[in-house]
C-alpha cells in the first residue's frame, strides 16, 4: 500500500498566467486534477504545503487525499513546475488514481548487506549502475523501495534485476533483457614509480667526469706557473 497525505484545495475559476501571478502573490499554488475519465479540476492548493510536500521527496510516490471543498479524492502528482531561481512549487499537474489505476514510476534500489559481502574482505569495489528503477505497479500500491541482499555476492559478479527482490504485483518497465543494476569488481592497485638504474648510474658517471676534468686542469695549470717564474 502506497503511502499517503493529507492536502486542502479550493476550487478556482480564473485560468491564464495573469490569474496565476495573482495566486501565487496570495501565497496559492495553482494545480489541475485530471485522469479517471472525468473533466478536469482547476484548483488552489497553499503554497507553503506544497513546497513541504515536495521537499519531502515524496509526491510522485505517495497518494494525496486531497480535500476538495469537502469532496475528498485520491490523487498522485505527476508532474511539477518549480521557479527557476527559487526552486518553489509553481504548478502542479494530479492524477486521480483508484485500485485500478496502473503506472509507471521511478523507485530507489536499496542494497543491503554490504558490510557483510564476501567482497567486503577481500576488498573488492561495489560500482553502482543503477539507483534507481522505473517499474509498473498500482498506483495505489507503489513500494518504498527495490530491496537486493548483496551478502553473496564476490569480486566479479554482476548484480541483476532477476537479483532483486520485486514488490507484489511491479515488474520493471524494461521486461526484454536481465539488465545489470550493479557490479563488483577487483581491488585497484596503485604501482609507485622506480628509478630507472641507468639514470643513477649516468649522473655518476658525469659527476667522475666532471671531477676527473677540473682535476687535469688544475694540474695542467701549475707549470704555466713555473714557466712564468
Amino acid at each position: 500500500m502506497a503511502k499517503t497525505y493529507p492536502m486542502s484545495a479550493t476550487k478556482r475559476d480564473r485560468a491564464g498566467k495573469g490569474a496565476a501571478r495573482a495566486l501565487r502573490r496570495e501565497k496559492q499554488t495553482p494545480a489541475v486534477i485530471y485522469g479517471d475519465n472525468k473533466e478536469p479540476v482547476t484548483i488552489t492548493i497553499p503554497t507553503k504545503e506544497a513546497n513541504l510536500e515536495y521537499n519531502k521527496a515524496h509526491m510522485f510516490t505517495s497518494i494525496c487525499e486531497m480535500d476538495v471543498e469537502g469532496t475528498t479524492m485520491k490523487v498522485l502528482a505527476r508532474d511539477v513546475q518549480l521557479h527557476p531561481v527559487t526552486d518553489n512549487v509553481q504548478h502542479v499537474d494530479f492524477l486521480r488514481v483508484t485500485d485500478k489505476t496502473k503506472i509507471t514510476v521511478a523507485v530507489t534500489v536499496n542494497y543491503i548487506n554490504q558490510e557483510e559481502a564476501k567482497f567486503v574482505a577481500e576488498k573488492g569495489v561495489f560500482n553502482v549502475n543503477r539507483y534507481e528503477v522505473d517499474i509498473n505497479c498500482k498506483a495505489t500500491a507503489i513500494p518504498d523501495e527495490i530491496v537486493v541482499d548483496v551478502k553473496d555476492f564476490d569480486i566479479g559478479d554482476s548484480i541483476k534485476i532477476s537479483d532483486a527482490q520485486m514488490p507484489e504485483g511491479a515488474k520493471p518497465t524494461i521486461d526484454d533483457r536481465d539488465f545489470t543494476l550493479a557490479t563488483i569488481s577487483a581491488p585497484r592497485l596503485i604501482i609507485e614509480d622506480e628509478p630507472e638504474e641507468g639514470e643513477e648510474g649516468a649522473e655518476g658517471e658525469d659527476g667522475e667526469k666532471a671531477e676527473g676534468a677540473e682535476g687535469e686542469k688544475a694540474e695542467g695549470d701549475a707549470p704555466a706557473e713555473e714557466k712564468k717564474d
